[in-house]
């Protein structure tokens, strides 16, 4: 599942607006609602997977009616620029009622993990709301480095770019910027220098960085500052 349209906002997905309780009863009533809704007799290859791309949309209603949309990308695989591993597609994910369901539930809990890892992550990255143009240069070019390694990391193929520009955009809306200012800063920095199944060098991760820390604040971000070595230091080991 590439981003929908319901992913583009994170105030969406932001854990500390959409609060999640889980535990062993939630886990079996869960999986008996998925169940429910496998067929007993698969399409397969003959049939388009017509039963069960239909079971994993009927799923993904279940999520999203129970859980709120914030779950809505629980599906969203790394072969379409996610980090969601547990989960590839209905046509290879619908299998046994025990299976699939064990599927959806390791899927559901991966995503929301991955959402509140990155929560934290924009907490920790994110300038101080009085920091001058200077430091906030640095601040955001910081946290654009260390924000595309993290969708770098966070072993999305193919669309592991859109993953990281889309990333991007949710920690500038966390930082008061609207979401078209955050699309077109994103937009005006990466401009198509990723490319999928490439890996891009730590250099051109820097110089992107650097563009939309500029463009942000029409100032280039410090280098070398021994005061902030801690910080720096605290953030590369995550």
């Amino acid at each position: 599942m590439p981003p929908a349209t319901g992913l583009q906002n994170w105030e969406d997905l932001d854990p500390a607006r959409h609060p999640f309780s889980w535990d062993e009863d939630e886990e079996d009533h869960l999986r008996t609602l998925v169940r429910a809704w496998v067929p007993p007799v698969l399409s397969g290859m003959a049939g388009w997977w017509q039963a069960e791309y239909w079971c994993e949309n009927q799923v993904d209603a279940i999520i999203r009616d129970r859980y709120g949309n914030w779950a809505q990308g629980w599906n969203w695989c790394y072969r379409h620029g996610g980090p969601i591993g547990s989960w590839v597609t209905g046509a290879s994910s619908v299998t046994t009622p025990d299976e699939t369901a064990g599927r959806v539930v390791a899927a559901l809990l991966e995503w929301r993990a991955w959402v509140e890892r990155t929560a934290q992550r924009f907490a920790e990255l994110a300038p101080p709301p009085e920091a001058p143009p200077e430091d906030r240069s640095w601040y955001l070019e910081r946290a654009c480095v260390r924000l595309v390694t993290y969708a770098l990391d966070s072993g999305a193929e193919g669309g592991w770019h859109g993953q990281a520009a889309l990333v991007l955009r949710w920690f500038l809306t966390t930082t008061g910027m609207s979401r078209a200012e955050a699309e077109q800063a994103v937009e005006s920095a990466i401009g198509g220098r990723f490319k999928s199944w490439v890996s891009p060098e730590r250099t051109l991760i820097g110089s992107v960085g650097e563009d939309l820390a500029v463009g942000l604040t029409g100032h280039a971000p410090y280098q070398d500052y021994r005061e902030r070595e801690a910080l720096e230091d605290l953030h590369d080991r995550h």
